[in-house]
């Protein structure tokens, strides 16, 4: 488990933010890092410093901004965190709406910080068990990689390894590799979707040249002709990952 569980507090009652950061301020998991009783004000943090936080705790009425469309920026920045809710609404239609944004948890209010507090920490365990799922993941992705004879030292490899991992997780990307998928590994590598094709291209090329040939027929017989050509880079991603899937329970 993490050292500790950074939490964004948000609340218009300003005495229930004083008792929840009360409550959690020598907490041996649990760091309150920042409180707001502003919505907009929160935004503005959350979107600012994505990264000095690991849940984000909120109600739905604030000022400037309301929780909702606090948790609509959020989730359109990418800004995937956790979520829990605090809302003194027993609304259906509510909870139905604020669903769509993949929300882990509801409290109704008034609340007991005891159970705030479990599932904060139910939370934390979660995180862990994707965090130790993604590295299994990454290990099996990079195994194969070295079998089929990729070099790790080159940006393609790279490039490669990080395409089945979001493949793996979002099969749709198989139909989106130019407009979703290369922008994406671009982005997080900082540089250009033209040469993210191009070293993937280039690391294909390696491989093809170098590689096992039974294992290349092994893997790639069904689906393209290895005589003839080696795979594009979608064929190559795409079977790589279908191959990890049925042999992996993640």
């Amino acid at each position: 488990m993490k050292n500790k569980i950074r939490v964004v507090l948000i609340d218009s009652d300003k005495e229930q933010l004083r008792s929840m950061e009360q409550y959690f301020s020598s907490h041996a998991v649990i760091n309150v890092v920042k409180k707001f009783s502003d919505g907009l004000e929160a935004s503005n943090f959350i979107k600012t410093f994505p990264n000095k936080f690991d849940v984000v705790i909120t109600d739905l009425i604030l000022s400037n901004k309301d929780g909702m469309s606090l948790i609509k920026d959020m989730r359109a920045n990418k800004i995937d965190k956790d979520i829990i809710v605090l809302t003194g609404y027993n609304s259906l239609d509510v909870i139905k709406q604020i669903s769509l944004y993949n929300i882990n948890y509801f409290m109704l209010k008034p609340f007991d910080l005891k159970d705030l507090e479990s599932q904060i920490l139910n939370l934390n365990i979660r995180q862990e068990n994707i965090v130790d799922k993604n590295r299994q993941l990454q290990s099996a992705i990079s195994n194969l990689l070295h079998s089929l004879g990729v070099p790790s030292h080159i940006k393609g490899y790279e490039y490669i390894r990080e395409g089945i991992g979001l493949m793996y997780n979002d099969p749709s990307l198989l139909g989106a590799i130019t407009k979703e998928m290369y922008p994406e590994i671009a982005s997080k590598f900082n540089t250009t979707s033209s040469r993210v094709e191009r070293a993937i291209r280039h690391a294909i090329e390696i491989s093809w040249n170098r590689g096992d040939y039974d294992l290349m027929e092994e893997v790639f017989g069904h689906s393209v002709d290895y005589d003839k050509a080696r795979p594009t880079n979608s064929e190559f991603i795409a079977t790589l990952t279908d191959k990890l899937k049925l042999e992996t329970k993640f």
